[in-house]
Order: structure tokens, then C-alpha cells, then sequence
């Protein structure tokens, strides 16, 4: 996977297509990022490069609630894609 700009937007997308709002702020982050279940708010360290930003929010996918049929077919296949990257490690 190539850690470009584009790679994240369509990662956010995801996180985006299930309802969730993702915001970049600075503050004390031990694991680049918070999540507000109640608001399905992401905050995640504005400060992390973007390959940072890209695994930070892999790894957050499995603890969000993904609704997977409200997603575009680009960004379904995509799901599909880092859940097997996810398995794998």
C-alpha cells in the first residue's frame, strides 16, 4: 500500500461513509487518536506525517462501527482489502 494522500482520503472515506466525522487537533494523544462513540467523532493527532495518519486510522477501523452496506463499492472493496493487511499482521 503506498502511503500517499490519496491512499488516505479514500481511508477516510470509509470512516466517513459510516457516519463517523473525523477532526485533526493537537493535544495528548498516547495512540494518535481519540474516539467520541456517543458523537462518532475521530480526533486524530493533527502532528502525524501522512503514513501516520494512514495506520493510525487501520488500526482504528476494527474498534468503529462500520455499517459496510452503506458503503461505495470503491471504498467496500477497500475495506475488504485492509482487513486482510489487518489479519495478516
Amino acid at each position: 500500500m503506498k502511503f500517499t494522500q490519496n491512499t488516505l482520503d479514500k481511508i477516510e472515506r470509509i470512516v466517513e461513509e459510516s457516519g463517523y466525522v473525523i477532526r485533526y487537533e493537537r493535544g495528548n494523544f498516547q495512540s494518535g487518536y481519540c474516539i467520541l462513540q456517543a458523537k462518532k467523532v475521530v480526533v486524530l493527532n493533527k502532528f502525524l506525517q501522512t503514513e501516520g495518519r494512514i495506520n493510525t486510522v487501520i488500526d482504528l477501523l476494527p474498534q468503529l462501527d462500520i455499517n459496510f452496506d452503506a458503503l461505495t463499492l470503491e471504498s467496500q472493496k477497500l475495506y475488504h482489502e485492509l482487513q486482510a493487511v489487518a489479519v495478516e499482521n
